[in-house]
């Protein structure tokens, strides 16, 4: 199985475990507008491994964590109902892997690896 060219996963820091189908979707932002690249949730390790195609074209990309609904699916408020992350892909790169660290009232993420 090949890997996508952008791959995420979502650690619920309030609770040390992964957060499961939390749904993510991946856009590319052409001219002053987004479309959407791909859709996926988080499996039970938290991660997308297959969130679009395995080669990006260089430019600005976000990914959208629906937050809201996974914290409700679980009876915790939250003041985060989605994320947004955007960043920006040079399509000779390998691989962008953008884990969230979550918790009902912050978030943190980075580029891992």
């Amino acid at each position: 199985m090949s890997v996508s060219h952008v791959t995420t996963h979502i650690l619920d820091t309030m609770v040390g475990a992964p957060a499961t189908g939390v749904s993510v979707v991946l856009e590319a932002q052409n001219d002053e507008a987004w479309s959407q690249v791909a859709t996926g949730f988080t499996d039970a390790d938290g991660r997308v491994k297959d969130l679009g195609p395995e080669r990006l074209d260089s430019g600005t990309y976000r990914l959208r964590f629906d937050t809201g609904a996974y914290f409700a699916g679980i009876s915790q408020d939250t003041f985060f109902p989605e994320v947004s992350l955007t960043f920006s892909v040079n399509s000779e790169q390998a691989h962008y892997h953008v884990p969230l660290l979550l918790s009902p009232f912050a978030y943190s993420t980075y580029r891992g690896s």
